[in-house]
């Protein structure tokens, strides 16, 4: 049987599927599973759209750091990030530093078919969100590159087919992995 070693960061754009793929992983590996978003959420007693509208994205972002350090540091599990939250230096170093990033590489397209009637995306509720979403993408894209793991996914794997592409690939790391 195989033991997570250290927690899983999975880290990439809007609908990549950090939160479905990272659920299945947990399962997978007889782990908890942990979603910052959420984990900020429910500090605040607000929704993540309430805190950028309120607090703004800096505030956000402050507490972003905050629960990753505090997840970070906790018995391994996979955990969901936030599509902004590997931009920051400090984030990928505590990341570095406690666990191994994992990017969901997924191709523009189809991040935009998973997003496009979504209403829950903060920074998409512009004028033209298909274009908001190419801009972030290109500009995200170099930090996102400095992940520990790519793992690239396509439109024809099932969430499952992801989360055992994900395993695999965990499995070639004996820091992270290891078997009873």
């Amino acid at each position: 049987m195989q033991r997570l070693k250290k927690t899983v960061v999975l880290v990439g754009m809007m609908g990549a599927g950090k939160t479905a793929v990272g659920t299945a992983l947990a399962r997978d590996l007889a782990v908890p599973f942990c979603d910052s978003d959420d984990e900020i959420a429910r500090a605040a007693n607000r929704s993540i759209a309430e805190i950028f509208e309120r607090d703004g994205e800096p505030f956000f972002r402050a507490r972003e750091t905050e629960v990753l350090g505090r997840l970070l540091h906790g018995a391994p599990c996979v955990l969901s990030t936030g599509g902004g939250a590997f931009l920051s230096a400090v984030n990928r170093d505590l990341i570095r530093d406690a666990g191994v990033s994992v990017w969901l590489r997924v191709d523009i397209d189809l991040l935009w078919l998973r997003v496009r009637h979504k209403t829950t995306r903060p920074l998409l509720r512009t004028a033209n969100p298909q274009e908001t979403l190419k801009a972030l993408y290109a500009a995200r894209m170099p930090s996102y590159a400095k992940a520990d793991l790519t793992v690239d996914s396509d439109a024809d794997l099932s969430v499952e087919a992801m989360a055992a592409r994900v395993a695999f690939t965990l499995a070639t790391r004996p820091d992270v992995m290891e078997t009873d």
